[in-house]
């Protein structure tokens, strides 16, 4: 498929401007990466900007002790707005970007976003609300990882997993699930258990179920 067509299907926010689209297809390319592929190294810099078509890239912080700090999911028709920065500011970037499920990607080079940035209004607007949503969903994860208890921060977590894949089933490792929430497998495999005895989730091998 075209990538103007892909555009078209996850960018609707792009639609009425067919300039912008036509000049992303002629300096993009499009590219399929499979799950636990590592598209946003620690420490890298940034020499593409990535507009996911389909799939799910996972952005994190990941800790000296190996635990990891969830920070956003880039969904189809997102981008990283991280990425978009270091880019901008032409510095290393300090995140790492995992794709979850396998992902189809728009992919442009950083050498044109000043270009794009100058010349097509449409693009500014989808990086200020990209922006301030990935802003909204930091806070919200700080809210669930500090403020909450661990039963209802592990709560909050499957319910917000679960609208993100738009699934009831959760395809997530006890121990994926520790990192993600800075815990320790034991106690998510026995708060698990306790929704599980309470009628909330059903559990089997990395698979959750939310009844």
């Amino acid at each position: 498929m075209p990538i103007r067509n892909s555009l078209k299907n996850s960018f609707s926010q792009f639609s009425s401007s067919i300039k912008l689209m036509e000049e992303i297809e002629n300096i993009s390319t499009i590219k399929i990466f499979k799950k636990e592929t590592v598209i946003l190294k620690e420490g890298s810099y940034v020499k593409v900007i990535p507009l996911v078509i389909s799939g799910l890239v996972k952005v994190y912080k990941e800790e000296e002790n190996g635990n990891e700090v969830l920070l956003y999911y880039i969904k189809p028709g997102e981008s990283c707005i991280m990425s978009i920065i270091a880019a901008e500011k032409n510095v290393a970037i300090n995140i790492r970007g995992v794709v979850e499920e396998d992902a189809e990607i728009v992919l442009i080079p950083i050498e044109k976003l000043n270009h794009i940035r100058k010349n097509y209004p449409k693009w500014n607007t989808f990086v200020y609300a990209l922006f301030n949503e990935k802003f909204v969903e930091v806070i919200e994860m700080v809210k669930i990882l500090t403020f909450s208890n661990k039963d209802k921060r592990l709560e909050d977590y499957l319910t917000r997993k679960a609208q993100l894949n738009k699934s009831n089933t959760i395809l997530k490792s006890h121990q994926q699930i520790a990192n993600e929430l800075g815990s320790s497998r034991e106690v998510i495999s026995r708060l698990l258990k306790k929704l599980e005895k309470e009628g909330k989730i059903e559990l089997s091998q990395r698979q959750i179920k939310i009844l």
